[in-house]
């Protein structure tokens, strides 16, 4: 484990949801960060119970649904415990609701529906979106006012690159000569538009890789498969920046809620751009649809000396190639899954991952920065992961410690969080954090081989970043 100074003190338990790839990851943390931790998971299954065991923790395999759901978390869950949702398929609006009745702590890493939500056929594309799901989050807050703090969307992706924004923009202030000291969103917004931020990729590339390939019929990936194909499914969703000149002919506004980002007519595992990452260098990486997309977009929605400012804002995703080949072969079934699933964490040989944001528009080039973590750092750091699930577990255990040191301010987002204090929670298990300078764009070696249509009065429209 990583030498790791801070510990918390907790009196009630920790209830985990779902023991998947996250949930099982989590486990070396807890026992790490907390003072006799008291744990107790709830799942649909008996995958990992060898990790429960090993840290001597009850294990209650009860696969919760729509209708059995607050009976489930009755028996389990009590006043002053701290329930953390890592589960596909369970509606975390009525866990929410449910926590805070009952007086009981939330964190979860995404905003998620009931089974069978997102590929129901005889909803509009709108309401299966994250954008969507995020708005009737947002309406409940409105409504529901301060309580047990509930804090949505926190792993790595929604989550810790919320917290990489805020510090990103403070580094490019930095080496631009510009004092600054943001304390409320107003001078966040004043700032990315001071220093010319037109757009932000959340740019990850993960490599790594498992000596035994993919097979037909196989969907393998270095997290949740479930979270995934289901994440895949739903309409690709960007936040929409105002120096768009032009919206994509398969664009649409959301009809309710805030207007900070647009969803298109198809799915994210169709949906490609292009991006960069220090190691990989220019790539394609998909959009698909996250939190952070909207939730940025929206924080940093507002008015700059008479005149509305957002960037456009929205993952670039180049998953590990087993998953790339697992995106092709789903594609080709018209989104059917495949009938195994397959996450490698044991047996990844190497590889790393690379999360992070990629901030452009600024005069002095683009800023990538974030983690780059290793397969041996993260085993080095805490058992049980890989660099992809410690790159998720250790925000929801800073996110964790955040909610007891202030439990009463009802639902809250990543980008309301101060970045600084995750950040530091996080910084001994996300490897080497890397800030790089760069002079790429999306028109870089564009129209050499083949025509192509692309605005060069503005290289940060999104049409010169879309592939397909």
């Amino acid at each position: 484990m990583a030498d790791l100074a801070g510990v918390k003190e907790f009196p009630g338990n920790i209830v985990v949801l779902g023991f998947g790839s996250i949930g099982s990851g989590l486990m070396p943390l807890l026992f790490d960060r907390f003072v006799e931790p008291r744990v107790r998971v709830v799942t649909s299954d008996d995958r990992n119970l060898a990790i429960a065991q090993e840290y001597d923790v009850e294990h209650h395999v009860e696969a919760i649904t729509e209708s059995n759901y607050a009976g489930i978390l009755e028996r389990h869950v009590s006043p002053g415990d701290f329930l953390v949702n890592l589960t596909v398929d369970v509606d975390s609006l009525d866990v929410m609701k449910w926590c805070a009745a009952a007086g009981v702590l939330y964190i979860d890493t995404v905003i998620e529906p009931w089974a069978g939500y997102y590929t129901d056929e005889r909803l509009p594309a709108y309401e299966r979106s994250n954008s969507f799901l995020r708005q009737r989050v947002l309406d409940h807050r409105a409504s529901a006012g301060a309580g047990p703090t509930a804090i949505v969307a926190h792993g790595a992706n929604p989550g810790l690159v919320n917290h990489f924004v805020k510090d990103a923009l403070l580094q490019v202030a930095a080496e631009s000569g510009i004092d600054t000291n943001p304390r409320r969103r107003a001078d966040w917004i004043a700032l990315a538009r001071t220093l010319g931020i037109k757009v932000v990729h959340v740019a990850e590339r993960d490599t790594q890789r498992s000596a035994a390939p993919k097979e037909r019929g196989e969907f393998v990936n270095t997290w949740s498969v479930d979270g995934f194909i289901s994440e895949g499914c739903q309409p690709s969703e960007l936040g929409w920046g105002t120096h768009e000149k032009v919206m994509p002919a398969d664009g649409n506004r959301n009809p309710h809620g805030s207007d900070a980002a647009i969803y298109l007519d198809q799915p994210g595992v169709m949906t490609r751009v292009r991006s960069w990452t220090p190691d990989e260098g220019p790539m394609h990486g998909w959009i698909i649809t996250h939190n952070e997309s909207i939730s940025i977009a929206d924080y940093f929605s507002g008015p700059v000396e008479g005149e509305l400012y957002r960037p456009t804002v929205h993952y670039a995703y180049h998953p590990c190639d087993a998953a790339v080949n697992s995106i092709h072969e789903l594609a080709g079934r018209n989104f059917v899954p495949q009938e195994r699933h397959r996450i490698i964490v044991d047996e990844v040989l190497d590889g790393v991952d690379e999360l992070g944001v990629l901030l452009m528009g600024n005069d002095r080039g683009s800023l990538w920065y974030g983690s780059n973590l290793s397969i041996a750092e993260a085993r080095e750091a805490a058992p049980h992961n890989n660099a992809t699930s410690l790159q998720v577990v250790a925000p929801v255990l800073a996110g964790m410690f955040w909610a007891i040191d202030n439990p009463e301010v009802g639902i809250v987002e990543a980008d309301e969080l101060p970045h600084a204090v995750i950040i530091d929670v996080c910084r001994p298990y996300l490897g080497r954090m890397v800030s790089a300078w760069t002079d790429w764009t999306p028109l870089e070696g564009r129209g050499v081989l083949f025509a192509e249509d692309v605005d060069s009065s503005d290289p940060w429209q999104f049409g010169n970043f879309r592939v397909s």
